[in-house]
């Protein structure tokens, strides 16, 4: 069993009859969402809400039902992965190109978890590349704007065409080095117009589950979420 599937499906274990579950993005949450998919046939009465189209698709599959955000009232649990994320649960999100959505369910769940293998744990963030999701409307002069401010941006690209989101938003991903200033960009870029989200995602959980490649899993409860 690989460490993200360790991951996963531990993460899975906090799942409670009854409630509205938000499904991460990603390898790590492919197999959490597989965990997902057993509850239910096992007889367990989950709703879902997905933070993209893949997860959504990938739900509906297992007969999950899953419904639109706007159609819940809350979400109990959101469980996602990560890029990276430091000890002091400050992580970077987005690098599956889901960051607006992943924003919005971890802000609407009542309590979220954070999956991993071990190499996503970093003793400052950074290294991996901040992505930024912008309107396309407008796009140069974000760029502009990041370039003025030496964030080194990089817009995204897949198949030589602009990757877009499943909001039809660009991803521009900043090219920076660890440790980051993590106030100074979050007030910066999200004062720039046409941005939407950036993907810092600063102690927003309450746990995170880390599957090793020993096999062997660690939670780490965060004490310091406020």
């Amino acid at each position: 069993m690989n460490s993200k599937k360790i991951a996963g499906e531990k993460a899975a274990e906090y799942i409670k009859d009854g409630m509205v579950i938000g499904l991460g993005t990603g390898s790590t949450s492919y197999y959490m969402i597989e965990k997902v998919g057993a509850l239910v046939k096992a007889g367990m009465k989950l709703k879902a809400v997905a933070t993209s189209k893949e997860s959504e698709e990938h739900a509906l599959r297992l007969h999950i039902p899953t419904f639109d955000i706007n159609e819940v009232p809350t979400i109990d649990l959101a469980i996602d992965g990560v890029d990276e994320i430091d000890n002091q649960f400050n992580a970077i999100k987005g690098g599956g190109g889901a960051l607006f959505r992943e924003k919005i369910v971890a802000s609407h769940a009542k309590e979220v978890i954070w999956i991993m293998d071990d190499g996503k744990l970093v003793k400052e963030i950074g290294n991996f590349p901040l992505p930024i999701e912008i309107l396309p409307y407008g796009y140069r002069y974000v760029l502009e704007q990041l370039e003025k401010a030496s964030y080194l941006p990089r817009i995204r690209k897949k198949d030589k065409e602009f990757f877009l989101t499943d909001n039809g938003n660009y991803i521009v991903d900043l090219q920076l080095k660890a440790p980051l200033n993590t106030k100074d960009i979050m007030e910066h870029v999200m004062n720039i117009t046409g941005v939407l989200e950036v993907g810092l995602f600063l102690n927003m959980c309450d746990r995170i589950v880390v599957g090793r490649k020993d096999h062997s899993i660690k939670v780490i409860e965060n004490k310091y979420k406020r």
